[in-house]
C-alpha cells in the first residue's frame, strides 16, 4: 500500500519535473551555442582584417617609386622602413619579373643570400592573380607564419616590375584571442587551417609547441564538416563536455573555433534539480508519514507475521519477531502460526541430530574406502611393474641367448679370417677394414644386449660404504674421455660417505657421462661437482655445455626405450632413474640452450 501510494502521488510529479528540467537545459544550451556562433562569425572578420591589413601594406609599398626603381639601395631602404614600422613582418624580399631575388631583409637573417624564387607557389600565384596569401609554416619550429605576396605593376606603364613578398608572423592573432578569451573565463578560441595547422590560440603556450594542434576529437568534427559555420556539443578525451562553434574565414579558408565548457548550463540545471529535489523531499515525507499511519493499524501485524514465516522457512528459530495475537482474524492466524512453529522446532531438532550422525558415519566410511583404494592401487601398480619387468627380463634372456650365439660364431669366424690372412702373409686393407667393422658391430650388439639385460634383471643390491668423491674420481680416471672434451672437477672440500652398490652406481654415472659427451661432438666442457645439503643428501652434479634438451622431449627422457639417437636402446637414463630409486635417492635435470646438468642426490651415510 505504501508503494502504490508513493507511485500514484510522486509519479506524475517526477515525470513533469524531468520533462521541464530536460527542456530548460536544452534551451540554455541552444542560447549559449547561438551566442558562440555569433562570436565566431565576428572573429572571422578580425582574422581576415588582420591578414588583409598587411596585404594592403604590401600593395601600398609596391606602388612606391623607390621600390619600383632599379636601385637596390633605395629598395633596401624601403624594406628596412617596413620592418621598423611593422613588428609582425619577419622577412621581406623583392624579386624581378623572372623570380630572381634582388633585395632580401629579415629580422633573423644575417648576410642574406639572394635566391631564385621563380618556382615558389607565392611567386607563380602572384604573377597570375596579382596577390598570394598562404604557405603556413612554423618559423624556427615555433611561431606560426603565413606568406603574403603582391605583384608590383609599374605606375607609369603598368608593366610587371616583379613581386614583393613578406613572411608575416601570426602571433598577433593569438594576442587578440587571448585578450578576448582569457584563461580565467574557461573559454578557448583558436584559428586552424583546413589541414589542421594551428594558426592562433588564446593560450599562447599551445601555439608555440612543436606539435601544436587542437585535440583529435575536435579536429575530427571540424575537418569532416563541409559547412562554413556551425556548432554543437563535443566530448573531449578526458570526458569533459564542451559547447563549440566554428566559422570559416572568407577567401582564406581558415576556421575560427570557439569552445566553452558546459559549466554554466550545468550550474543552471543543478539549481533546478536542487529546487525540484527539495519539493520532492517534502512530498515524500508527507506520503511516508501518511502511509505509516495506515501501516501501523493494518499492515504492520501482517508484516510481522510474514517476516516470522520467512525466518521459519529458512530454518531460523532464533531471533524471530514477536507475533501478536489480537482478538480478530489476524490474531487467529498468529495463534495457528505459533503452534506450527513449536511443532517444526521439535521435528527439526530430531532431523538435525540424525543428519549429523549420518554425516559422521559417511565421513568415516569415505576415509576407509579412500585408504583401501590407495593401497590397492599402489599394490596393483607395483604388481604390473614387476610383471612387466619379469616379462622383459624373460624375453631379453631368450633374445640375448639366441643372438649372442650367432654373434660368437661371427666373431670367431672374423678372428679365424684375420689369423689365416696373417699366416699367409697377405695384407689387404679393405678386408682388414671390413673385419674391423664386423668386430665393432659385434661389440655394439653385445653392449645393447648387456644394457637390456641389465635394465630388465633386478638383483639384490650389494651395498658398500664408499667415499663419494674418491669413487667418482676412480670412474673418471678409467673413463675414455675424447681429447676435445675439457674435464673440470669442482668437488666440495670435505668428502662424504654413501652406502651404494658400486657396480650398479658406476653404470648409472657412466651413462650420464656418455650422454654428455655425445651432445658435444666437436668441443665442450664437462663439469663434475659435489655439494652437501642440510637435508641429509649429497648432490653429484654433471654439467655439459651442449645445446640442451628440446622441450618436446624433456618429459620423455627417463622413459624406457625412448631415444632421439639413430642408434641406441634408449635405456641409459631409464637405468639411471632405476638405480637412483633403488638407492632411495633422486635425480633432477635442468636444461637450457647453454647446456644441461644432471643432479644425482644420494643419502649420506653417517654411521
Amino acid at each position: 500500500m505504501l508503494t502504490v501510494l508513493m507511485l500514484v502521488s510522486l509519479g506524475p510529479l517526477l515525470l513533469a519535473g524531468y520533462y521541464m528540467l530536460a527542456l530548460s537545459s536544452q534551451v540554455v544550451k541552444k542560447t549559449t551555442l547561438a551566442g558562440q556562433q555569433g562570436l565566431a562569425a565576428g572573429l572571422t572578420e578580425t582574422v581576415s582584417n588582420y591578414v588583409s591589413t598587411y596585404r594592403n601594406v604590401l600593395f601600398d609599398a609596391a606602388r612606391l617609386d623607390d621600390l619600383q626603381s632599379e636601385s637596390a639601395s633605395r629598395q633596401q631602404a624601403v624594406l628596412n622602413h617596413l620592418m621598423q614600422m611593422h613588428a609582425s613582418l619577419l622577412e621581406i624580399s623583392v624579386t624581378d619579373p623572372s623570380g630572381a631575388e634582388k633585395v632580401r631583409v629579415g629580422r633573423f637573417v644575417r648576410n642574406p643570400v639572394l635566391r631564385d624564387l621563380s618556382g615558389e607557389d607565392f611567386f607563380k600565384t602572384s604573377i597570375k592573380n596579382g596577390e598570394y596569401i598562404g604557405g603556413l609554416e612554423r618559423f624556427m619550429g615555433q611561431y606560426p607564419t603565413v606568406n603574403v605576396a603582391v605583384l608590383m605593376l609599374g605606375n607609369n606603364d603598368g608593366k610587371n616590375k616583379g613581386v614583393l613578398w613578406a613572411k608575416l608572423s601570426l602571433n598577433g592573432l593569438s594576442g587578440v584571442l587571448k585578450t578576448g578569451f582569457p584563461e580565467s573565463s574557461g573559454a578557448v578560441a583558436a584559428v586552424i587551417a583546413p589541414d589542421g595547422f594551428l594558426i592562433a590560440h588564446s593560450d599562447m603556450e599551445e601555439v608555440f609547441r612543436p606539435d601544436a594542434g587542437l585535440p583529435k576529437e575536435v579536429l575530427d568534427v571540424l575537418l569532416r564538416n563541409t559547412d562554413k559555420k556551425g556548432g554543437g556539443e563535443i566530448v573531449l578525451a578526458d570526458g569533459t563536455h564542451v559547447l563549440s562553434a566554428f566559422s570559416e574565414v572568407d577567401k582564406l579558408g581558415w576556421l575560427v573555433y570557439l569552445q566553452q565548457p558546459t559549466t554554466a548550463v550545468d550550474k543552471a540545471s543543478a539549481e533546478m534539480v536542487a529546487q525540484s529535489t527539495r519539493a520532492m523531499i517534502f512530498v515524500v515525507i508527507f506520503v511516508v508519514f501518511l502511509s505509516y499511519l495506515m501501516s501501523a493499524i493494518v499492515v504492520q501485524p501482517i508484516q510481522n507475521l510474514r517476516d516470522a514465516a520467512i525466518k521459519l522457512g529458512s530454518g531460523d528459530f532464533e531471533d524471530m519477531p514477536a507475533v501478536a495475537a489480537p482478538d480478530n482474524e489476524i490474531g487467529e492466524l498468529a495463534h495457528a502460526f505459533n503452534l506450527m512453529k513449536e511443532s517444526l522446532r521439535i521435528k527439526t531438532a530430531e532431523l538435525t541430530t540424525a543428519r549429523d550422525e549420518l554425516q559422521a558415519l559417511n565421513r568415516s566410511l569415505e576415509s576407509r574406502v579412500e585408504a583401501r583404494t590407495r593401497e590397492l592401487k599402489s599394490a596393483q601398480n607395483e604388481l604390473i611393474a614387476k610383471e612387466r619387468l619379469a616379462a622383459i627380463g624373460q624375453m631379453a634372456s631368450v633374445v640375448g641367448h639366441e643372438i649372442r650365439n650367432p654373434l660368437a660364431v661371427i666373431n670367431n669366424s672374423a678372428y679365424f679370417i684375420k689369423a689365416k690372412l696373417a699366416a699367409l702373409g697377405t695384407t689387404e686393407p679393405k678386408i682388414e677394414k671390413h673385419l674391423g667393422i664386423i668386430e665393432s658391430e659385434i661389440q655394439q650388439a653385445n653392449g645393447i644386449i648387456s644394457e637390456i639385460l641389465g635394465f630388465a634383471r633386478t638383483r639384490d643390491l650389494i651395498l658398500q660404504k664408499t667415499f663419494l668423491q674418491q669413487y667418482v674420481e676412480d670412474i673418471l680416471q678409467s673413463y675414455p674421455f675424447p681429447p676435445h672434451i675439457e674435464l673440470v672437477r669442482a668437488f666440495a672440500p670435505q668428502d662424504v660417505t654413501v652406502n651404494i652398490d658400486v657396480e650398479e652406481m658406476k653404470q648409472a654415472v657412466r651413462n650420464v657421462l656418455g650422454n654428455a659427451i655425445e651432445v658435444m661432438p666437436e668441443a665442450g666442457k664437462l663439469t663434475i661437482s659435489t655439494t652437501h645439503s642440510d637435508s641429509g643428501f649429497v648432490c653429484l652434479a654433471i654439467r655439459d655445455t651442449g645445446p640442451g634438451i628440446p622441450p618436446e622431449v624433456f618429459e620423455k627422457i627417463f622413459a624406457p626405450f625412448f631415444t632421439t639417437k639413430s642408434r641406441g636402446t634408449g635405456l641409459g637414463l631409464a637405468v639411471l632413474r632405476k638405480v637412483m630409486d633403488r638407492h632411495k635417492g633422486r635425480v633432477e635435470v635442468e636444461t637450457s640452450p647453454a647446456g644441461t646438468v644432471f643432479k644425482l642426490y644420494l643419502p649420506v651415510c653417517n654411521a
